[in-house]
């Protein structure tokens, strides 16, 4: 078994932590301080490092707990995504763009009320590119909840998006 390194193995975590916490809090100040918090965490269990099956899936469920708690305590204020995480191609008119502005915040808002459970999900499987079993570890679940809670939350927002350009609803 290999030796843990908090500068080689946790830190580099951080990125992959903040965009979590980011997601489910929905401010950037609450993030940093969530990543702050879980490396202090999980520092501190520096002694049990070696009982992990993965520290990367113990880090990410420290954040995750951390997040929602902040979250329900901040009674879950919802913002769009910074615009500086929005990349739009130059090559675009400006009337093209602002058309795909406007489909990125509305895909966001769907995103943003779907239940904190879909939401982290998605993050974790299609930002942070997790497999299903890594999200089953990082979330306490079986493989298959997390592929179903995944259909659902897709579905759902392909539903509602499809809703809305159609008939404005």
């Amino acid at each position: 078994m290999q030796e843990i390194s908090f500068r080689n193995d946790i830190l580099p975590l951080k990125d992959k932590l903040y965009r979590l916490a980011l997601r489910i809090t929905l401010d950037s100040a609450e993030a940093e301080d969530i990543v702050q918090d879980t490396m202090i965490r999980v520092w501190n269990k520096r002694e049990e490092w070696k009982q992990f099956e993965s520290v990367e899936a113990y880090c990410l469920t420290v954040a995750r707990n951390l997040a929602i708690d902040r979250s329900q305590k901040m009674d879950a204020q919802h913002e769009e995504l910074l615009p500086e995480m929005q990349e739009i191609s130059d090559a675009l008119r400006p009337d093209e763009q602002l058309e795909q502005q406007e489909q990125l915040s509305l895909i966001h808002r769907l995103i943003n009320d779907l239940p904190e459970k879909q939401r982290t999900m998605l993050q974790l499987r299609d930002v942070e590119e997790k497999s299903y079993k890594e999200i089953a570890e990082i979330m306490h679940l079986t493989e298959e909840q997390v592929k179903v809670n995944l259909f659902r939350a897709r579905q759902r927002i392909k539903m509602k998006y499809n809703d809305i350009i159609r008939y404005g609803l």
